[in-house]
């Protein structure tokens, strides 16, 4: 059992190692009975921080949605972290100098008009309290090393759930579009980087539908008494494989009738 001044040194550590751009080890070798709860506590702590020096909550992102991913982190559920508004960028120029190991995930975004609350959230009541949805490119970092230096063992889901869910920015861009008017889990994306064509895929990768995934965090947050609120943006899912950034990398995400938007490491 970690105890609240371990959580809050954990959630210190991982707030220096974004200033400074220097990877720390896994909290899981560390604390080998850490849990998935931990995990969140640690995240809370760390969110914690941000928010006390004037940083502002936009939304959530859902992470771990594909079947492959979750076997492989051994956990029957997707994780989910915190949007904060120094995250969000426009399609152009985003600076190297944030990042540590960045890679690229193609998702949507569902910007929400309404309030999602409680334990019984459906689809459907996703989609009536959505305003629209967008593409979007969430940017996946690691401050906890992705592989520890020494074993070479991936980090534990504890690890990455610490980690924010390995949140470090998003990108908005394309068509903004009426869920109804969209058949959602048909929404197919092209990822280019630098010219080549580095993955591609539909959103039924996200649990069949992405929707499903909003209306899972919304029933997720009602256990500590929280909610989706009006004007959140909702990562809902990556349904491509990560892809390594590099400084100078151009990426193109092309959404097809949804539009689409690069952006690059600079």
């Amino acid at each position: 059992m970690l105890t609240h001044e371990q959580i809050a040194q954990l959630a210190r550590d991982l707030h220096e190692s974004e200033r400074t751009g220097k990877q720390i080890e896994h909290f899981s070798r560390r604390f080998p009975g850490m849990t998935v709860e931990h995990g969140y506590a640690v995240q809370r702590e760390w969110m914690k921080l941000k928010l006390g020096e004037g940083r502002k909550v936009i939304g959530h992102k859902i992470g771990l949605t594909s079947r492959a991913m979750q076997q492989a982190s051994q956990i029957d559920e997707p994780d989910f972290g915190l949007l904060l508004d120094d995250m969000l960028f426009a399609p152009g120029p985003l600076p190297m100098s944030r990042f540590i190991a960045p890679r690229v995930e193609v998702e949507l975004a569902f910007i929400l008009k309404k309030k999602l609350a409680g334990a019984n959230v459906t689809v459907e009541e996703v989609i009536d309290a959505t305003e629209y949805v967008t593409p979007a490119i969430e940017i996946i970092d690691a401050r906890i090393e992705q592989f520890d230096r020494g074993t070479k063992v991936m980090r534990r889901v504890q690890d990455t759930i610490s980690d924010n869910a390995a949140n470090a920015a998003i990108v908005i861009g394309g068509t903004k579009r009426a869920p109804g008017e969209v058949d959602l889990p048909w929404v197919g994306a092209v990822l280019r980087q630098n010219g080549v064509v580095e993955e591609t895929g539909l959103a039924a990768g996200v649990q069949g539908n992405p929707a499903i995934g909003v209306a899972w965090l919304a029933k997720k947050l009602a256990q500590w008494g929280e909610e989706l609120a009006a004007g959140e943006i909702v990562l809902a899912g990556s349904f491509t494989r990560p892809v390594a950034a590099k400084k100078g990398d151009v990426f193109e995400a092309d959404y097809g009738s949804l539009g689409k938007f690069s952006f690059t490491f600079e």
